[in-house]
């Protein structure tokens, strides 16, 4: 039988099944294959003769993706929050999430909150920064400003919500399920304890549609493994001009005659965008350099 890892907790796995959820343990095979079973995996699982709400998983189905920290797998959409204040943003690790993401080959949204703590012309011109390259979404965890139109874009996809310590992740995942739905009170019944007592990591169903993982402490992670000629093809903003530079390998760097550096010298790719850049370019190459 197939089914979705929801939770898991001190190698107890909580899968959604056609049967509701099961409690389950992986055969030893994973163990000794060095294979760490997921929140967000889709496998097969047996149920035990003894009990039909216990079972046994006995493999997993092809991974889209899987991210180390937090440990989850086959995401769809990240959902990178950030505040126009308090605190104010870091681009360097949004935009660091942002590469990633592509990388894993997971679409990703824009999400600008605690826009009731900013004026129209603060929450514009982040705005402005990112709306050539991705979709951008004004919210309030407060106001709820924003919130349907998330509900819209997650709906039939698993989201994640991403960025930097402060932004509003946890309060706008609170609106996004309040109740964490149906599937929260099951798991809480079989490991006894509550919601909000763990920080484990968590997929809930949303009432709208679409799954959204819980995942405390998503704030940042390692690039992954990528050479620097590869970076600039993760700029969506830099594809109208990567080939019109005099050099075909141009990195958009110290390079002359080139397109991109020219395209942000006359506005027409925001300039905090290719700060980042060279941010992370560098990091790369310091990366390389300590091999």
């Amino acid at each position: 039988m197939r089914g979705l890892i929801l939770k898991g907790i001190g190698g107890f796995y909580y899968v959604m099944t056609e049967k509701g959820i099961i409690e389950a343990k992986g055969r030893g095979i994973f163990k000794k294959d060095g294979i760490t079973l997921c929140v967000g995996d889709e496998v097969d699982i047996d149920i035990t003769e003894k009990d039909d709400a216990k079972g046994v998983i006995n493999g997993i189905y092809p991974r889209k993706n899987l991210f180390h920290r937090p440990p989850i797998c086959n995401v769809d959409l990240i959902a990178v929050v950030l505040a126009v204040k308090r605190p104010k943003p870091n681009f360097a690790v949004i935009d660091k999430l942002l590469v990633t993401a592509q990388i894993k080959k997971t679409e990703a949204v824009i999400c600008i909150n605690k826009a009731d703590l900013a004026s129209e012309e603060e929450v514009g011109k982040i705005r402005s920064i990112y709306e050539k390259a991705f979709r951008v979404v004004v919210v309030s965890a407060n106001t709820g400003e924003g919130i349907q139109e998330l509900k819209q874009i997650f709906k039939g996809k698993k989201t994640a919500l991403a960025g930097p310590s402060g932004a509003g992740k946890s309060s706008v995942t609170n609106l996004l399920h309040p109740r964490a739905e149906m599937l929260t009170g099951e798991i809480s019944k079989k490991t006894e304890r509550g919601r909000h007592t763990t920080r484990h990591v968590e997929l809930f169903c949303l009432e709208d549609g679409g799954m959204l993982f819980d995942t405390p402490g998503f704030t940042s992670f390692e690039l992954p493994e990528m050479g620097e000629d590869d970076l600039k093809n993760y700029y969506p903003e830099f594809a109208d001009y990567n080939f019109h530079c005099r050099f075909d390998n141009c990195n958009h760097m110290n390079e002359p005659d080139c397109a991109v550096k020219k395209a942000i010298a006359e506005g027409r790719i925001n300039k905090a965008r290719y700060v980042s850049y060279i941010s992370i370019m560098e990091e790369l190459k310091q990366r390389k350099k300590y091999r």
